[in-house]
């Protein structure tokens, strides 16, 4: 089946697949997943039709928790409802939640999984908003990057709506839902086509309704609040088979090979990462490079969460891998392991197989995850003992977790052109960004991928965009560190001594906007980027974008002018 290429972000992708499916939105903004909730909110205003040929009903509420009553309601009276949130935001939502796996209605929370605040706020990306649901009843489906999003978020509505157990599904969020990739869209009959008519005619039934009275929300004893409890069992055993279905029809229509638990590497790997999300593409990339160099290493991308199935974990594993290490995305304090660790491990303890099984963390708010990451975990499991508990990305210089990391090697597909951007918040740098990324997916053949980082600050601050494309797929979701391309857009940053030049490849360009001469440039340049420029043989160009873009008119907008020196 051909599907249409569009370039947009995973937030958009999680949003064009649930629009099909939903008819009422309970929506309450909370960054990083508010993009998610605009888009259907616009798309709604205009009048997009779902697969049902109706307009999705938007509703806007005064809280998280209030936007998950509207939820729990809707489903109750008989329509199809999607929220979308993250972080404190879901867990606001999590009485609500308990209530709608109780009553077993199909509701979808599409969620950019983002950090909980705990001895400071973070609005960036890691698992410990998610990992705090897994305990009410809810499936959970994870995705790895925007591809994944569009292809498997349209499983977690497929098959809560078959096996009325709600879905959570998630991904990384910013990693995941503001990365800018180029991907393959459904269309809405492909997606009608997969519905199970039968079981959206069976839930309209259940809804409230005069004609057909029923009790809800009784209250209970003792006595049989237990038997009731465990009545649910059936149809959280028959779920993951439900979702291997859906999966199958997916792959069936696209080619793909979705499963609950997907392998990748060496088929006679000695040593396997277990981990879900973003860091499976950097670990992909990882793998590639050892195996092409005599080594035996895999990784399981964990899809389905919840409902465990611990079979299809062990099947996916190699019989050879007798090292593992279970990558999370959470702390969880006082625990003897983190949440996927526990599971890795009471799965083989269960089925009585032997393997050394090490558990690490990584990516705490959004701390970057590259590959020297996987490199040392991967360099840990050679070891005759490797560290029970660890940790990757930080120097833990206080209980001393963390893994040695060394310089890595370049893993990104060859002919990848990598470009970095330092602008200020608000200067437009990252919108300018955001639109040739698009024009370079969009008008071109070629592969695209861009993220954008800042501080909280955002307006004001620094910002630093990553763009790459090229003519093989970009499986890199970790920032830039060595650049064909980089451009300063704030001349302050040549003063302040940022050492943005060494971001730039050898033999690489270097762009300054300044108002400055060749000898005022010179005064301003420290001696250490000069040498660096000099021994590195790299391409200093200048532009006077601040002056121009006050001449014609565009006061500090210097962002199109920039955007054309870029593409020049």
């Amino acid at each position: 089946m051909a599907r249409k290429l569009k370039t947009m972000d995973g937030n958009t992708a999680a949003a064009h697949v649930s629009y099909a499916f939903t008819e009422v939105a309970g929506i309450y903004p909370i960054t990083p997943s508010s993009p998610m909730a605009d888009n259907v909110d616009q798309w709604a205003a205009q009048g997009r039709k779902n697969i049902f040929g109706t307009t999705v009903k938007v509703i806007e509420m005064q809280s998280e928790a209030g936007a998950a009553g509207t939820v729990h309601g809707s489903l109750a009276a008989g329509a199809l409802t999607t929220t979308y949130t993250a972080s404190q935001g879901l867990l606001l939502m999590i009485p609500n939640m308990y209530k709608l796996a109780g009553e077993l209605l199909p509701a979808v929370f599409h969620v950019s999984a983002r950090t909980v605040a705990t001895h400071a706020l973070n609005i960036f990306g890691d698992h410990s908003d998610v990992m705090a649901c897994r305990q009410t009843g809810f499936a959970m489906l994870c995705e790895s990057n925007p591809q994944e999003v569009m292809d498997l978020g349209a499983v977690a509505h497929l098959a809560a709506i078959k096996g009325r157990v709600p879905f959570l599904n998630f991904f990384d969020g910013f990693r995941t839902s503001h990365e800018i990739q180029k991907i393959a869209i459904w269309d809405n009959e492909d997606l009608a086509d997969m519905v199970d008519m039968d079981a959206v005619e069976a839930f309209r039934k259940r809804a409230l309704n005069p004609e057909r009275p029923v009790m809800r929300g009784s209250h209970e004893n003792g006595d049989i609040f237990f038997q009731h409890r465990e009545a649910c069992n059936k149809y959280y055993d028959a779920l993951p088979e439900i979702v291997e279905e859906y999966m199958g029809k997916v792959n069936a229509k696209l080619g793909t090979n979705y499963q609950l638990f997907n392998y990748y590497g060496a088929p006679d790997a000695d040593r396997v990462i277990i981990a879900m999300g973003s860091i499976c593409d950097v670990a992909e990339e990882v793998i590639d490079y050892l195996n092409a160099h005599g080594e035996k290493v895999g990784l399981v991308k964990v899809r389905l969460y919840r409902p465990f199935r611990a079979d299809k974990l062990l099947e996916a594993i190699p019989a050879t891998a007798t090292k593992i290490a279970v990558l999370d995305r959470t702390k969880e304090p006082g625990a003897q392991g983190d949440p996927l660790y526990l599971d890795v491990v009471t799965a083989f303890a269960n089925a009585g197989r032997q393997a050394t099984i090490i558990g690490g963390r990584y990516g705490l708010g959004s701390k970057d995850t590259p590959p020297s990451n996987v490199f040392a975990v991967y360099e840990e499991l050679t070891k005759a003992e490797p560290k029970r508990q660890f940790t990757v990305g930080i120097v833990d210089d206080v209980t001393f977790t963390s893994l040695e990391e060394k310089p890595s090697p370049n893993t990104a597909a060859p002919g990848t052109i990598e470009c970095k951007f330092w602008g200020l918040g608000g200067d437009g740098t990252v919108g300018a960004n955001k639109n040739s990324i698009k024009i370079i997916g969009d008008h071109t053949d070629k592969y695209v991928q861009a993220y954008f980082q800042y501080d909280s600050k955002k307006t004001g601050g620094v910002t630093i965009s990553h763009l790459r494309f090229g003519d093989e797929p970009i499986r890199a979701p970790y920032y830039i560190n060595k650049a064909d391309f980089v451009a300063c857009h704030v001349p302050a940053y040549i003063v302040k001594g940022f050492p943005m030049v060494r971001d730039v490849k050898d033999g690489g360009v270097f762009l300054i906007n300044c108002q400055w001469s060749d000898e005022e440039l010179d005064h301003h340049m420290p001696a250490v980027a000069k040498r660096y420029i000099a021994e590195h043989n790299i391409q200093v160009y200048t532009i006077n974008a601040i002056d121009l873009a006050i001449e014609i008119g565009m006061g500090k907008r210097t962002n199109t002018i920039l955007q054309s020196a870029f593409f020049a």
